[in-house]
C-alpha cells in the first residue's frame, strides 16, 4: 500500500532531508520510525530535499507499507515515534503511480526576514536578521522581472543539473510590523533557487542594486553576476502542489 504523508518540521537541528551518514537528517529519522513501527525497512521520498536549517510546514512524501494498517493508525504511529521537531500532520492513501517528486506540479515557499536593528532570541532559528531598513516597494519592483517562465540559470547553485527553466508564477513581498515575508510560487525550484532570489532582493532593499538590474542578472544566466545567497533558517517550505490534493 502506498502512503502520502505530509510532514510539518523545524530544521533547525537537522543536516536537511537527504540521509546523511553520522548525520542527523529528516529522511533518516523519518525511515528509522517507520522501520520500527513496520518491523521492515521502508524508503521515504520526498518531494525535494530541504537544506540544512530549512523548515516545512507542508512536505509531502510517500512510502509503501504491508496492507492492513489503517492510514490514521500509521500516522499516529509515527508521531508516537517521532521525535518532537518532526511531525506528520496528513497520512492517507495513494495510487500505485503517485510520486511525491514527479508527480507534483509546483511549490510554495516563504521567506521570513526581521527588520529591525536589534536581533532576537525567540525567532533565532526562523529569520534572516538585517539590520539595515530594506525598501519594500524596491524589492517589489525588482521581484516583478522575475516573474513568469524565465531561465533562472543566474540563480541556481553548484550541483543542479538539467533545465532551469522555471515558471515563477508568483512572489509577495509582505511587511507585518518588524517582519518582511517574502512568498514564492513555482512550477519548481532549482537549488538554492529561492534563497538565492531572496539574496538579490534583499541587496535591491538595502539599495546595492537598483530594481532593474534584477532583470540584468537574469539575462546574464550566471550565477557568477549574482549576489550571495540567503542564510537557510529564515526559508519554510510551505506546501507542495498536486494535481490530487496532498
Amino acid at each position: 500500500m502506498r502512503l502520502i504523508l505530509t510532514l510539518e518540521y523545524d530544521g533547525s537541528q537537522f543536516h536537511g532531508w537527504q540521509i546523511q551518514p553520522g548525520l542527523r537528517t529528516i529522511q533518516g529519522t523519518v525511515e528509522k520510525a517507520l522501520a520500527e513501527m513496520m518491523g521492515a525497512s521502508v524508503r521515504a521520498k520526498a518531494s525535494g530535499r530541504t537544506d540544512a536549517g530549512v523548515h516545512a510546514l507542508g512536505q509531502v512524501m510517500h512510502c509503501d507499507v504491508s496492507r492492513g494498517i489503517p492510514p490514521e493508525n500509521v500516522m499516529m504511529g509515527l508521531n508516537s515515534l517521532l521525535p518532537p521537531d518532526v511531525r506528520v500532520i496528513k497520512c492517507r492513501e495513494a495510487p500505485e503511480e503517485f510520486h511525491a517528486q514527479y508527480s507534483a506540479t509546483g511549490k510554495h515557499y516563504r521567506y521570513d526576514i526581521l527588520n529591525r536593528s536589534q536581533p532576537t532570541a525567540l525567532l533565532r532559528d526562523r529569520v534572516w536578521h538585517v539590520r539595515r531598513p530594506l525598501d519594500d516597494e524596491a524589492m517589489k519592483i525588482g521581484a516583478s522581472y522575475l516573474i513568469g517562465k524565465k531561465d533562472f540559470a543566474a540563480f541556481k547553485s553548484a550541483g543542479d543539473e538539467g533545465t532551469t527553466v522555471r515558471d515563477l508564477r508568483r512572489i509577495d513581498v509582505v511587511r507585518e510590523q518588524d517582519i518582511l515575508t517574502l512568498t514564492f510560487e513555482a512550477d519548481g525550484f532549482l537549488k538554492h533557487m529561492v534563497r538565492n532570489l531572496t539574496g538579490a532582493l534583499v541587496e535591491v532593499g538595502l539599495g546595492r542594486l537598483n530594481p532593474e538590474d534584477v532583470r540584468g542578472i537574469l539575462d546574464s544566466r550566471s550565477r557568477k553576476n549574482s549576489p550571495r545567497k540567503a542564510p537557510p533558517q529564515g526559508l519554510t517550505l510551505v506546501k507542495v502542489f498536486y494535481l490530487m490534493t496532498s
